[in-house]
């Protein structure tokens, strides 16, 4: 298949690098263009502008924001140039309003919507084994699975609206970032009063939460390795996401303005460009503790 790739930071490179190595013929298109030369050495075709990229079957498209789509994608106006049957897969996280606002502009256009967020960071995304969550029509879903197969090790169906799969991502990144954040009180509670951080990890991770997020994260936070999977300021941008699509739906999400003011205060504290892990930082630092 043909398949165009627009954004391509450590996500988005470790994507496209799946789909060369399925045998795709992937054409990409970056903003900065020594991550695109890197997959050019893989096999991929760097195109001139991201129109290029949307003359493919399928376009996948992994950009940071609402902001930078609006800027890339539609006000250009690539979805009245592409090419007939092109299917577009929309793989960051974006705004529930923004993905409904996507929903129109496709229809408009004639061109087909999937809502394809995936759940993950880059080294996952580099083994192939992401999960997706994927939502439009049953048949544009089936079109494009061997590409959601060559870089996720599960698909999961939200639903037939593609906005539905952005719901989902959200929720997931809610609870994702709730569980940093207890992690990082729990650890600072515990080291407070001569328990150390590292048993309770252990027993929390061998017992009650025995899950691959509990295991990374906490290991992250104990070792304090920061480096960026996942930024902590894109992770603000998601917090503010769930906060605005809970308010519109009615559906308060009250622990999610904790997090909120927490990532404020770690990025004034100069920790915007570390993995977002490192809010843990204001707990410990809450409770007078060592935080190097």
């Amino acid at each position: 298949m043909d398949v165009g790739f627009i954004g391509l930071g450590g996500m988005g490179s470790a994507m496209a690098s799946r789909l060369i190595a399925a045998g795709h013929r992937v054409l990409v298109w970056n903003r900065s263009p020594a991550a695109a030369e890197k997959l050019r050495a893989e096999g991929a075709e760097v195109v001139a502008n991201p129109a290029d990229a949307f003359q493919a079957d399928a376009v996948l498209t992994m950009l940071a924001s609402d902001e930078v789509i609006e800027e890339l994608i539609i006000a250009p106006g690539l979805l009245k140039g592409a090419r007939p049957g092109l299917i577009h897969l929309v793989t960051a996280t974006i705004s529930v309003d923004f993905a409904k606002t996507l929903e129109k502009l496709h229809a408009e256009a004639g061109v087909a919507y999937v809502g394809a967020p995936v759940l993950g960071r880059p080294d996952v995304a580099a083994k192939g084994e992401l999960n997706v969550l994927a939502a439009g029509k049953p048949d544009n879903i089936a079109r494009v699975k061997p590409l959601l197969d060559a870089i996720g090790k599960a698909t999961w169906v939200v639903g037939t609206e593609p906005h539905l799969a952005n719901v989902a991502k959200l929720a997931a990144n809610f609870t994702l970032v709730s569980a940093i954040e207890t992690m990082a009180e729990a650890f600072a509670f515990c080291e407070r009063q001569n328990v150390a951080p590292e048993k309770i990890a252990e027993i929390l991770t061998g017992t009650l939460f025995a899950a691959p997020a509990y295991k990374t994260y906490s290991a992250a936070i104990l070792e304090r390795k920061f480096e960026a999977g996942f930024k902590l300021a894109l992770g603000l941008k998601d917090v503010r996401l769930m906060l605005a699509a809970s308010e519109k739906a009615g559906a308060p999400l009250p622990f999610a303005s904790v997090v909120r003011d927490n990532f404020v205060d770690a990025i004034a504290h100069g920790e915007g460009d570390k993995d977002w892990s490192a809010v843990s930082r204001v707990a410990f630092r809450r409770a007078n503790l060592a935080n190097d």
